[in-house]
């Protein structure tokens, strides 16, 4: 009897697939109140630096921190998706009003405001993608900073784990056609004809490769 697939091991809850605590990520919250950045910090299960905000009433909070910010700005960057202008880049999109940011929060991603009304905003997600949305869901606008950081390479294979670790992300990870027949359905030595799609509704242990894919291969030149 071969050894329990991954799928299988994550969904034990081990701490090799367990979040760390020490890599949390920062909360970020809007608020409808004026602030200062009070310091721009780097947040280990994030990509780009996040900003913290002193707001008028005293309050402390953090956003994402746009491409730009300096320490002393006013928070004048978050705005109801119904104040923006059209064509204007934003992120950090609320999928709900008062949800929080859920949308476009990596580093150089960004949506555009392509049509709003009095009853819908239409934006354009970077996957070319449009999704209309409330227009009292705020944004921010701009790109967040941290661009280009996949640009730099890993020069030790420990420092990639150190930050795979903290994201909660398992590494390195073994493809399953490198296993053994007795680790994974696609170990072993090659088998034609052998189908990479398995059903919906089988049980975590055999869903491995494409769940229940319409279609696969390589697509028809046009």
């Amino acid at each position: 009897m071969g050894r329990r697939l991954r799928s299988q091991r994550r969904g034990r809850g081990t701490p090799t697939y367990r979040f760390p605590k020490r890599g949390r990520t920062i909360n970020v919250i809007y608020k409808n109140i004026d602030g200062n950045v009070a310091d721009i910090i780097s947040d280990p299960g994030r990509n780009p630096p996040v900003a913290k905000i002193h707001y008028s009433d005293g309050s402390e909070s953090y956003l994402i921190a746009p491409l730009g910010v300096k320490v002393g700005d006013r928070t004048n960057f978050v705005s109801l998706l119904s104040k923006i202008p059209l064509g204007a880049q934003i992120f950090g999109v609320e999928s709900v009003p008062f949800s929080g940011p859920k949308l476009c929060n990596s580093s150089g991603s960004f949506a555009t405001l392509v049509a709003k009304t009095d009853k819908k905003c239409t934006i354009l997600m970077p996957s070319k993608q449009k999704k209309e949305l409330d227009p009292k869901c705020r944004a921010s606008m701009g790109t967040p900073a941290g661009e280009g950081f996949a640009d730099k390479p890993w020069l030790k294979a420990g420092k990639k784990w150190i930050a795979m670790h903290r994201k909660g992300k398992l590494y390195p990870r073994t493809s399953g056609v490198a296993m053994n027949a007795g680790d994974h359905p696609f170990g072993g030595p090659t088998k034609p004809g052998k189908p990479t799609t398995i059903s919906k509704h089988a049980p975590p242990g055999q869903k491995t490769g494409s769940w229940g894919a319409r279609r696969t291969g390589r697509g028809k030149r046009r």
